[in-house]
Formats: C-alpha cells, structure tokens, sequence
C-alpha cells in the first residue's frame, strides 16, 4: 500500500494567509481538512505533516519516506482574485502526473476558474518544498482565502472538496 504525506501549510505560530471576514486562517482551514481527507481515504496510508520550520520540512518529510506528498494550501492575492490551481516542480514528470490529477478533481469539487497547473523552479514560491522531496511532491491552492465569495463556495463544498483530495490521492497512488 502506497504512503501519502498531507503537509498542512504553514503552522499555528505562522497561520499564513486570511479570511478577514471570518477570521479564519490557512492554517485552520487546512488542519480541519487534512483529517477529514484523512477520513475519506481508504487504499492509501495518510501521514499529515505538520511543519517546524520552513527550511526543516523537506528533510522532516524525507525521514517519513513516503510515496508522494500533498501539501494544502490556500491562496490569497488582493481579496478578488479567484480560482484553483496546483504547483509542481518542473523537473518532475510524476509532480506533473499529480498536479493534473488534483487539478482535475478539485475544479470540479469547487467550480471556481481553473488557473491550471503551474510548474515552479527551486527559486519560485513554494520551489524549495517541491524540488527538495524525495518523492513527488504538489502544492495545491484550491481557492483564494481572501476572497469572500472563493471562501464562502469552499465552505459549502468542504466535504466535496475533502472527497476530492481523497479520490485524487487514490488516484495518484495507482499510476506511481
């Protein structure tokens, strides 16, 4: 049985990105849903991956040895900006197989503008995560959290998107 790493983005001491109409920060929406992804999961290990230091967590994932590794994240620009997207290191075929997969299902979980799959280099954000894994590794921005009405869909559809998350790792876990 393959093992999949859910890296919840950020910690508790640096939430990352906002909802300021809710309050609600990355990091809690992504710890909530990385245990109901978890949940949904049945023919993949689920290790969640909780970070210590930013320049830690790749060699942190790497004791793990897992198969491939699903970071959350939620995007957040000028509180209009909208849309789903998932990052890939751009060397690697297998991150690009995963991206497009996830991509997939979490657009149709959500319905928001597609903004495609995006390869990353080392020096992008988010590249030093991607390139430094042993195992192929995404980072995926289902919505932008500061923008109310990505918010308010990712709400209402939070266990559409937690299937979603579940049905692609299953997913990734038979083609690796």
């Amino acid at each position: 049985m393959k093992t999949c790493a859910i890296v919840i983005g950020h910690k508790k001491t640096s939430p990352g990105a906002v909802n300021e109409t809710s309050a609600t920060t990355e990091f809690a929406f992504n710890d909530r849903l990385a245990i109901e992804i978890e949940e949904k999961v049945n023919d993949v290990i689920v290790q969640r991956v909780y970070r210590r230091t930013y320049a830690t967590l790749p060699a942190d994932i790497n004791e793990l040895d897992p198969d491939f590794i699903v970071s959350l994240h939620c995007n957040a620009f000028n509180k209009l900006t909208s849309g789903t997207e998932v990052l890939y290191y751009h060397k690697s075929s297998n991150g690009k197989k995963m991206a497009e997969i996830l991509q997939s299902r979490l657009v149709d979980a959500l319905g928001l503008n597609d903004r495609g799959t995006k390869a990353r280099t080392a020096e992008d954000r988010g590249g030093n995560l991607l390139k430094m894994t042993d195992a192929p590794c995404v980072i995926t921005e289902p919505f932008f959290i500061d923008n109310d009405d990505d918010f308010a869909v990712a709400t209402q559809r939070r266990d559409e998107l937690a299937s979603a998350y579940a049905d692609g790792i299953s997913s990734i876990a038979d083609i690796l």
